[in-house]
């Protein structure tokens, strides 16, 4: 299967795309949870993602199926800075596969990439986070069969209005 799909870092003409299946994802998180966590809006979206684009800011890599010339995933990653990671890290806040193609290593493709971006950025670690849900235990399971490791915590967030 894998040799049939084609992984590009995405540019600004891929705004639009990617804020569909961002959309997609954040629908898919709210049934599973049965809670509207998200507030999603198409066109802010795309131009969000434009804008972070333009600015060097947003590091996505887009996963399409060469057969149907149809995109089916995507990873995005931007920097972050901690002293405890040694200064600059990747941070992934969003893996995507559209669920006909899950279980296909798809995701896999997509972390090898991110992975070989975050060494040419000379990160020293990439880190994501999965809620602490019996929703996404699959999700934790890919990521620890990927090398990732538990750190402890939970993710918290606070709104700024």
């Amino acid at each position: 299967m894998t040799e049939h799909i084609e992984i590009k870092q995405a540019t600004e003409r891929d705004a639009a795309i990617l804020s569909t299946m961002t959309g997609e994802l954040l629908h898919e998180i709210m049934d599973k949870i049965d809670s509207k966590v998200f507030h999603f809006d198409q066109k802010e979206s795309t131009q969000k993602a434009t804008e972070l684009f333009s600015k060097n800011l947003y590091f996505v890599f887009i996963a399409t199926d060469l057969e149907t010339k149809k995109p089916i995933g995507f990873i995005s990653m931007y920097e972050s800075y901690a002293l405890y990671a040694e200064g600059a890290y990747g941070t992934i806040p969003e893996l995507y596969i559209r669920p006909t193609y899950r279980s296909k290593q798809i995701g896999e493709l997509l972390l090898s990439e991110a992975k070989a971006f975050a060494k040419q950025k000379k990160w020293k670690r990439l880190e994501v986070t999965t809620p602490p849900l019996p929703e996404f235990d699959r999700s934790l399971r890919f990521y620890e069969g990927n090398g990732f490791e538990i750190t402890g915590g939970r993710k918290l967030k606070s709104d700024i209005v």
